[in-house]
């Protein structure tokens, strides 16, 4: 009869320490197939994405806004807080009004003209949305306007320009 002691800790400990053939295949292979599932996974995704659409939205009427003047407005969702500014005579910008650090509401400063993030001190070109000041890690997002007449519509979201 053999000890108790070698039941519970076994001689051949060093040989358990080595991978076997055996294991290490099927350890290849299990990640392979994983790997295949994900590949194919990304495909489906990128064969059923649709590129999100945008509402056309009459933002403002030219008349109404003097030059240095600012509206605020809702785009594309009724949640989405957005701000219009008239630049010059025939010249038009309007950003999110989200900072990009920590989504404090922006504001135009006609002093300064740069949109001000108030909440750390942040600013950003008000002729192209890129940031001057402060924290904020990326450009205001912009809002693509089309002036038809005296009109101005929102057409879509883009990459400060």
């Amino acid at each position: 009869m053999s000890p108790l002691w070698k039941e519970d800790f076994s001689v051949q400990a060093g040989e358990d320490r080595y991978v076997q053939r055996r294991q290490f295949t099927k350890f290849l292979v299990l990640t392979s197939f994983g790997m295949v599932v994900g590949q194919f996974w990304i495909l489906a995704k990128s064969l059923l994405y649709r590129a999100r659409t945008f509402p056309s939205l009459a933002v403002a009427r030219v008349s109404e806004i003097p030059v240095g003047g600012v509206k605020l407005f809702r785009y594309p969702n009724p949640e989405d807080a957005c701000i219009h500014v008239r630049i010059a005579e025939d010249r038009f910008a309007a950003y999110s009004q989200k900072c990009t650090h920590l989504s404090c509401a922006v504001y135009y400063s006609a002093r300064s003209r740069r949109l001000i993030c108030p909440c750390h001190d942040g600013s950003f070109s008000v002729e192209d949305g890129s940031v001057l000041q402060g924290p904020p890690p990326r450009p205001l997002p912009a809002v693509i306007l089309e002036r038809h007449g005296d009109e101005l519509i929102a057409i879509g979201m883009g990459p400060a320009e």
